[in-house]
Formats: C-alpha cells, structure tokens, sequence
C-alpha cells in the first residue's frame, strides 16, 4: 500500500471555490472578486483556464448577444426564441435573467482586447444572424482567462476534482471538494463556504461517428466528461432534463461549424440531387409536433429531423452548396476563417478530400448526442431563479444556487437555461458568483463542517485504480486485457456502445424505447459494478477512470429521464418509437430527478414550465 502511505495531502481553505475554469468559471470567479473583496476565490481546473472549456480552441461568432444599445433585440425577444427553439420549455426566468445582462458582459470582452468585427454602413456589430456578432476569437479564451487569473486568490491547474465535500452537521450543504494533481499526484483537500460547479457537459457519452484514431475528434470538446453532472448527481441535487440531448448539424469528419455558411454566407444544403429538401417535410413534421413546426425561425431539432428523413429516404448524402456562396474573395476568405478560428480539422479534411469550396459541396451529416446546458439544449441542475422574475416555485434563496445549500451553478451545469453559449456562459457565471458572495457573507461565519472520515474514505477510492492495476497487472500473460480490472478506454468504449444501441444513438438514427431503455440500465448496471475494478497505470489514466465515472452517472440520468417523457419532445435529437409524438397535454413539463448515493434510487418527478413573457 506504498502509493498511499507516502502520498502527499493538502488542504485549502476558500470562501468561494469555483470547479471548472471555461466561460462560466471565468466569470464566477471575475464577479466573485467584484462583490468579495476581501474574499479567498478558488478556482480549479483540471487543465490549464488559458486554454480550457468549449472554447479552448477559439471562436468566430459570440452566439448570445441582444443589442440592446442600438434597438436590434430585447431580453423578451431571445427568450421567445429560445422557447420556440427548445418546443416551449424552457426556464424563462434563467433565459431573460441571462438575456438582460449578456450585452455587458460582450462590451466588456471588447474592452479586454477582443476583436469585434463592425458593420462599415452603421458601426454596429457585424452580424452573422439575429443574435450573434462575428469575432475573431482565435485567442478569445486567453482574453477572459486573464481576468479570471487576475481576480482569483488562487487558480489551481491540472487537477482533478472527483467528488464534492458534504457538511457533516446539516447535511444538504455543501462543504468543499477533493482530488488530485495530474501531475505528481497530490491529494487535494478544498473546504469552502460556497462552491460554484461551473464544469463542463459531456461529450463520448456516446460513440462518435468518428472511429478509431479519429475518436477524439467530436464537435463538443472532447475532454468534456460530464463533470458538471458527475459531481452534482451524487450529492442529491436535484436534476432537470437530462434527456434533452443535442444533436449538431455539421460539416461531415470535421465538425466544422455551419452557422456562419447559412446566416451570413447565405448559402443552403440540399440533398445528393441538389434538391432543397426541409419544406418537403413540413406536414409530416406537423404530424408529430403540432404548431411547434411552424415557429421562426425552425427550432434546430426539427432541421435535423428533415436532414435525417431525407437519408433515410435514400437521397443523401446531403450537401452545403458552398460554392453558390463563394462569390467574392471576402465571403471565400470569411469561409476558411471560421474553421480556422475554431475548427482546424475542416480545414484539414477539406485539403484531405481535394475539396475546393469555391467549386465543390461539402458533406453535411448530424453528430452524435451530447449532454450540455448551454447550447440548443438545456440538461443540468434545477437551480433558483432571479429574484425579482422568478416564480415562487423557481425561487428558494440564492440565484444560481441548487436544491443543495451553498452549491451554486453555471454554464453547462444549469438545466432549464438554453442558448447561453460563451458569452451567456460567462454571464451566468456572473450572476451566479454574485449570489455565492451574497451567500457566504449572510452565513456570518457559520462555516460548513468536514469530517476527516468522509475525507480518508474518498481518498482510497481515488485512489483505488492505481491499487487495482499495480496488483493486477501481475496477471497479465500478453495485450492489455487484463482478468482482475478493465482500464478507462474499455470502460469508455462499453459505454458509449450501449448507450448508442439502446439510448437513442446515431447507429439507430436516435431512435430508442422502453424496452431499449430498459435493456440500457441492465448493461449500464453492469458496467457500474465493473468500475469499481477499473485500473489506472499512471494519474494520467487515473484522470481517465474518474472521467468515466462522472460519464456513466451523467449517462445514467439521461436514459431514466428519456424512460420518463413518454413522448417525442425532439424529434431530430432523439425519438421515442413506443411514443411517437409530442403530447403537450401530458408532457409540457420539465424533467426532474433526484438521485440517493446511499440506495442508488432515483426519484423521478414533473415540474412545472411557467411563461413568464407573452407572445
């Protein structure tokens, strides 16, 4: 037991202890500095926040911003969209909360150095759609992560938080977190009097299209592991629409972006005859979702149903006729820029493939599901709302805070808040630090208690896959595959095998069904028990075990809240076959499930959806 006797431990003490250094972390932590002066702000990441998050690679377009200060848009405005977009449910309250303060939160990423492109006809941001202004965002993330580094007492990289710290003496409060550097295996201690979980969703919950050396490359960040709901989950926060997954339209291999070919390109997709195809399947997408088929503009999920209806109809594959665009040298140039900015990869299969977008059409093809809070989609915590907006039942203290006392939420962790993207991420981690401060400073001192036994029960469970392969790899006669432990990539593969053969993959077209579901849990029950065998050779493989771990919590919540709507609240993302269509009747309602650590129930629940803005 010589990996754990000689290991070294090391407690921190916080007042405000932000997990996760993306978008959302950045601006829990910059707004946690302005409210707290005199505050100790931890923030930690278990990459580095100069190049972490979503956005690690850069961006071209901010998708979240109302222009308000030249009449474009209002707050009421981009919450009637972002309700028609998600088929009517969202938490308008967290939308419109988001929405009156994202407009500061651009101007003052212009004010650190960000480049904002401007229309030469009015000075107003240029625009690629209704709601976002193009940028050149190749290195946006360094320009927020500065602030971030700037406000924090301390920011603590490469280290991996595995679990959240309870208050042994009221236990519904959060107390801290553990976990360990990445890089010589410390044991990390963090006691804290709030915590904002601001980590990201999960990509590789299921299999990607991409297969074999090319698995990495997904359209969500790859390193995205479901954090945001692995932590959480287990504390008995209380969760809300995991089953609204999203599905991405995308330049094929790739991932490249398609936003800024359609909206300011102004070029279109059409099927392998060159047909535009959407409208021919506009009665039979009524038949399904009723009038949510006629909203404006066409909600994302439908888009893909009418891509997907198309193969399947044996008149693919379907084309981004980017040579119908590529009219003058700007457009052209404006086209290489936004994978540049974000999404080298297309760049490289364009060159791979000999395509020339000025003569050739390029593939488009859906992606495999992810589970976010921040993009078309809307998977997390069910956390309070804003004071003075909220209803009374979206509202039990501390904007931004979870079901659990002193845990705050942002970004990806938040459910009910879709279309937040970078700069609603950021702003949300704003508002939520504000409350963290407000939260702290009203304790007046009561500080959450730990107990040393719950501290040394996690540590060996950390640590434990480093036990099960020292031991067992003593067994193995030859390869890799060993009697006593499976390693993190046979864990990562099993999952994201059952979950899309039986959750709604792409290898069923997102189909699934009770008896699918069902058959899911059994294999996912299965694999549950073999994590507690998983070996680790090195911390690098460590990070990868506990990364699995938080993906199989977070993919166990999507297939009971996907068993749980018994309808097909999204066609395009996933589709209920034994529940074939939208039934607002019965099912215009949010999600919500509470899971016991202790038992390994889960309760699930409806929760109400309030319209607050009219029209």
């Amino acid at each position: 037991m010589s990996l754990f006797s000689s290991r070294k431990t090391r407690f921190v003490e916080a007042d405000i202890l932000v997990i996760g250094g993306g978008f959302s972390g950045c601006g829990a932590t910059y707004e946690s500095r302005y409210w707290g002066r005199d505050l100790k702000i931890v923030i930690v990441e278990k990459a580095n926040i100069e190049r972490s998050g979503a956005v690690a690679q850069g961006l071209s377009a901010i998708n979240c911003y109302m222009g308000m200060q030249w009449n474009e848009n209002q707050p009421a405005d981009f919450v009637r969209y972002a309700r028609g977009d998600l088929m009517g449910l969202v938490r308008e309250d967290l939308v419109f909360d988001i929405a009156r303060h994202v407009d500061a939160t651009v101007h003052k990423f212009e004010e650190w150095g960000l480049p904002i492109l401007k229309d030469p006809k009015n000075g107003h941001y240029m625009r690629e759609g209704k709601w976002q202004v193009m940028i050149h965002g190749e290195s946006y993330k360094p320009i927020i992560a500065e602030a971030a580094r700037k406000a924090a007492s301390t920011v603590y990289n490469r280290i991996m938080v595995t679990h959240l710290l309870m208050d042994t003496a009221r236990p519904n409060r959060v107390a801290g977190a553990v976990g360990f550097d990445m890089r010589n295996g410390t044991f990390y201690v963090f006691r804290a009097k709030a915590v904002i979980v601001s980590s990201g969703g999960a990509s590789h919950i299921y299999r990607p299209r991409a297969a074999g050396e090319g698995m990495g490359r997904t359209w969500y960040a790859p390193w995205s592991s479901g954090s945001a709901y692995g932590l959480l989950i287990p504390t008995g926060a209380r969760m809300t629409q995991m089953e609204n997954k999203v599905v991405l339209a995308r330049f094929k291999d790739g991932y490249g972006p398609v936003g800024a070919w359609f909206l300011l390109l102004k070029s279109y997709a059409t099927n392998a005859y060159g047909e535009k195809y959407e409208a021919a399947w506009l009665e039979q997408t009524r038949s399904i979702v009723g009038k949510y088929a006629d909203a404006e503009p066409v909600p994302t999920c439908l888009r893909n149903h009418a891509m997907l209806e198309e193969i399947k109809a044996g008149r693919g594959p379907i084309y981004m006729q980017t040579q119908a665009s590529l009219d003058t040298s700007e457009k052209e140039q404006t086209g290489w820029e936004d994978f540049l900015d974000m999404t080298v990869s297309q760049a490289v299969v364009w060159a791979s493939q000999n395509i020339d977008p000025r003569n050739t059409p390029s593939e488009l093809i859906t992606s495999e599901p992810y589970v976010m809070g921040s993009h078309a989609t809307c998977s997390g915590a069910w956390v309070s709302g804003p004071e003075d907006v909220a209803p009374a039942d979206y509202q039990w203290g501390y904007n931004r805070m979870t079901t659990v006392e002193g845990l705050f939420g942002a970004g990806d962790t938040v459910g009910g808040s879709a279309h937040k993207f970078s700069s609603g991420s950021f702003t949300e981690g704003k508002l939520a630090g504000k409350s963290a401060v407000r939260y702290v400073m009203e304790q007046q001192g009561d500080a959450p208690q730990v107990d040393e036994t719950q501290i040394r029960v996690l540590e060996e469970e950390i640590f434990r896959p480093l036990e099960n392969y020292r031991v067992g790899r003593n067994e193995i006669v030859a390869g890799t595959v060993a009697p006593s432990y499976i390693s993190p990539l046979q864990g990562l593969q099993r999952l994201g095998k059952l979950m899309d053969e039986y959750a709604g993959g792409v290898s069923t077209f997102y189909v699934t069904s009770e008896p699918m579901l069902n058959r899911g849990l059994e294999l996912l029950a299965m694999l549950k028990e073999d994590l507690g065998h998983i070996g680790a050779e090195n911390l690098h493989q460590l990070q990868r075990a506990w990364e699995l771990h938080h993906r199989v919590l977070t993919a166990e919540a999507v297939i009971r809240h996907t068993l749980f709507r018994q309808e097909t609240r999204w066609p395009g993302y996933y589709y209920r076959a034994d529940h074939p269509q939208l039934d607002d009747a019965a099912w215009h309602v949010f999600t919500s499930s509470q899971y016991d650590a202790k038992t390994g129930a889960w309760q699930m629940s409806k929760l109400p959806v309030h319209h607050i803005v009219p029209g």
